[in-house]
């Protein structure tokens, strides 16, 4: 009884065309099923050419063959493997589970592709022209494929559990109906998500997605111009690296080596917005040579982003902002040429422990860049990079950045503190230019050396007084603390007396200051 029925689940059913009979035969002997004409025009998915019904089969008996095929030929592993068929209709696998091993290449789907909820060992659908990709909860125990394919209706991949890798090199897609072009919200990958050389026109979403490996966008276009976002991608984690990066065309793709003579290089471009906000990054957030091309109204958003280095090494982008608010880097590696200017850079509560600039990045530049993030005056920006510096041991650029910090508050003030704080820069630069407090010591010994010599002063008790010495007497009204032995033995009256107190007032700024900074030299050394 049980052979006999063995028998009739192998037998071919008659309901079947001829390209269908074959199918069911290939599927059997796992061996692979090619319709191709031989001619790359005529066999191109998405060319529009005609195929006949003679490399046609119905999308009801894929699904049969699927999920209730016949048992595999002796010693055989049944599997579905195409190349250059026609599905007609709906392949509607929405709940199902999926045993077989299926790889379908330059297959053309007249109708949508229904995935929801349903599971797979390992999907692969290579260089196939697909309406839509319906796959929301889909669950793959091994790798879903899905290079080279076309989707002019979207992809919709939402809380999908990818087991190893995801695969979408240069696929192209378009928007659906609601804008998304890839709708990945909720997206699970066990590895690697690699979408190099991506084509999306529309948003492509990745909110919340999880990525267990690395992220590569290497050489993708995204283009969504006359939406808010290209890539809306908040609450992102990736185990490693997101690559918004070059890829290479005719020769080995770029994975931070030089690439061949001849290799042709293709950088990641975006036409839209950029949104990375509260993104995890495990070992980097790399951004080398990408293009973004924005609106006023749109950003590149990476607010609140964590990650041990950020290589913000892109293009610098003509119109729209960079947002940075938030973000905690451990590495920054930047050029001078990558920001955008005043009041398209937001960096409030940005936060980074060590610069590594590529090429030239004069101190001169990095105090514009920290002017271009404050429109008003805020400390901290300033505060955090003298801390860097200082930290990596240029301690007279940290001082700098300071007393730049000073000149930025400065114009902040009321007009009387304000003219106090231009003396205050000029005479000592806020603290931060012993040099000069000790330039303006000497010059005021001088004029009260010369204003002494022509003074007529009387000492306090006659034969009591050491020999006249105006020299020393200015000296001694200079120098805090240090007694000289002359200010005691004269009688200051009158102007003398405001002269007295003002060298006395000065010398205790400036002397102080001079101090200071030899203190701050002492320890260094």
């Amino acid at each position: 009884m049980t052979q006999r029925a063995g028998l009739r689940a192998a037998e071919l059913p008659d309901e079947l065309t001829a390209a269908e009979a074959g199918m069911w035969q290939a599927f059997r002997n796992g061996s692979v099923y090619d319709l191709s004409s031989g001619d790359a025009a005529v066999d191109d998915p998405s060319g529009g050419l005609p195929w006949g019904s003679e490399r046609s089969v119905r999308a009801r008996v894929v699904c049969w063959l699927l999920l209730d095929g016949p048992p595999a030929l002796a010693g055989r592993v049944s599997s579905l493997k195409l190349v250059g068929v026609r599905i007609t209709g709906v392949l509607d696998l929405a709940g199902g589970t999926v045993a077989p091993y299926a790889e379908l290449h330059r297959c053309r789907f007249d109708r949508e592709v229904l995935l929801p909820e349903a599971r797979f060992t390992t999907l692969r659908l290579v260089d196939c022209w697909v309406p839509r990709l319906e796959a929301a909860r889909l669950q793959t125990e091994g790798d879903l494929h899905l290079p080279r394919c076309r989707f002019p209706g979207g992809v919709r991949l939402t809380d999908a559990q990818i087991g190893t890798d995801l695969l979408l090199n240069q696929a192209v897609v378009h928007r659906d109906r609601s804008g998304r072009s890839i709708a990945g919200d909720g997206l699970c990958v066990g590895q690697d998500l690699q979408a190099e050389m991506l084509e999306s026109y529309g948003e492509l979403s990745l909110r919340g997605a999880q990525i267990g490996v690395s992220l590569s966008l290497r050489g993708a276009r995204l283009s969504n111009p006359g939406g808010r976002w290209a890539l809306n991608a908040p609450q992102l984690t990736v185990g490693r690296t997101l690559y918004l990066t070059p890829a290479g065309l005719g020769g080995p793709q770029l994975m931070g080596t030089t690439p061949m003579e001849g290799t042709r290089i293709q950088p990641f471009e975006c036409q839209g917005g950029i949104r990375l906000d509260d993104g995890r990054f495990g070992d980097a957030l790399d951004l080398e040579q990408a293009r973004f091309v924005l609106t006023e109204n749109q950003d590149l958003s990476l607010r609140r982003v964590q990650t041990p280095e950020l290589r913000f090494l892109g293009e610098r982008p003509e119109r729209g902002r960079v947002a940075l608010s938030g973000a905690r880097i451990v590495n920054l590696m930047d050029r001078a040429d990558s920001w955008p200017g005043p009041g398209r850079l937001h960096m409030g509560g940005f936060t980074y422990e060590n610069i590594v600039p590529r090429g030239p990045f004069p101190l001169a530049d990095r105090l514009r860049w920290l002017t271009a993030a404050t429109a008003e005056y805020n400390p901290e920006p300033y505060e955090l990079l003298a801390a860097v510096l200082k930290a990596g041991g240029a301690e007279e650029e940290a001082r700098e950045v300071l007393l730049a910090k000073q000149r930025r508050r400065r114009e902040s003030l009321p007009f009387g503190t304000k003219l106090w704080g231009y003396v205050q820069d000029l005479t000592v630069g806020y603290g931060y230019r012993p040099g000069r407090a000790a330039l303006w010591l000497v010059l005021l010994w001088a004029a009260g050396s010369l204003a002494f010599t022509y003074s007529d002063l009387p000492p306090l008790k006659s034969g009591e007084h050491p020999a006249w010495n105006p020299w020393l007497l200015a000296l001694d009204l200079l120098l805090p603390i240090v007694d000289l032995g002359q200010v005691s033995f004269w009688r200051l009256a009158g102007g003398w007396q405001w002269l007295a107190a003002a060298l006395v007032l000065l010398g205790w700024v400036l002397a102080t200051t001079v101090a200071a900074g030899a203190t701050r030299t002492l320890r260094r050394n």
